[in-house]
């Protein structure tokens, strides 16, 4: 096969990948919200049951670092008109959807949201919110509100920070069971919601929105084969016997990036 054969057969994977995608596939969901409050703002009324909610900003892929320990890339990071953070993630594994890691993902959040010297009493109020394919928690309901509160009286703690879970396989003749519905469509027309369906239209069947996701999807192609190399050249370092001129041949990285590697080793 040729260079253009292959490039060609590429291509054609790519497309059927994309009529395949779901608004549940969180790198298509990410690319749909880029940059769209509209979007957002709607799954956020229904989910949080706001009708009045407004979004002001909305980013994707919003890397969180840590420097000592583990750092987060959130699928939306979205800002309402009050200042309220929320951070949504679609999750198809129901492992991605753990506890704990709501509670990292909020801790992370918290973390990043004050200056320093500021008043902890600055801290915005801050939602985490997955959605998830399967019902992770297994009681057949639409929504799964988590609050802190008194354990004696039940009352909430009021602290700001919140946490709920979407049963993505809920179906209903209700906004949540159609919002849901429309989370698991391949097709544009078989959606309710006109601002979703315009969006996933845009990126399955234009000729400029399917140049961004084929794009998109080469760009993660390149980066996955990028990490898979990084692990090659830590094993590389590891072993302690390799130079770094061998590394980089092998690797296909750069000198820089194999010394950065070596360097984040030794911290």
């Amino acid at each position: 096969m040729t260079v253009t054969e292959q490039i060609d057969q590429k291509h054609q994977e790519d497309l059927q990948r994309l009529k395949d995608f779901r608004l549940l596939d969180d790198d298509f969901l990410t690319k749909c919200f880029e940059g769209d409050t509209a979007s957002i703002e709607l799954v956020l009324q229904i989910v949080l049951e706001k009708p009045d909610l407004k979004v002001l900003d909305v980013r994707t892929q919003v890397f969180v670092e840590n420097l000592l320990n583990c750092s987060v890339r959130l699928d939306i990071l979205a800002t309402d008109s009050i200042g309220a953070k929320l951070n949504v993630e679609v999750q198809r594994s129901d492992k991605g959807a753990g506890r704990k890691r709501a509670r990292y993902n909020s801790s992370m959040m918290d973390a990043n949201l004050l200056k320093k010297g500021e008043d902890f009493d600055k801290l915005p109020e801050t939602w985490v919110i997955f959605i998830t394919e399967n019902d992770v928690m297994g009681k057949g309901l639409p929504l799964y509100p988590i609050e802190r509160c008194f354990l004696g009286t039940g009352e909430r703690f009021e602290d700001g920070s919140h946490i709920l879970y979407v049963n993505g396989a809920y179906r209903s003749d209700t906004p949540i069971g159609k919002l849901m519905h429309d989370f698991s469509c391949t097709d544009a027309a078989d959606m309710y919601y006109r601002t979703l369906a315009d969006r996933v239209s845009f990126f399955k069947e234009s000729k400029e929105g399917i140049e961004i996701m084929c794009r998109a999807m080469e760009d993660m192609r390149n980066q996955t084969l990028k990490e898979g190399m990084k692990e090659v050249a830590l094993r590389m370092l590891a072993a302690g016997k390799y130079a770094l001129e061998e590394i980089v041949n092998i690797s296909g990285l750069s000198l820089e990036e194999v010394k950065q590697l070596k360097a984040d080793r030794s911290v």
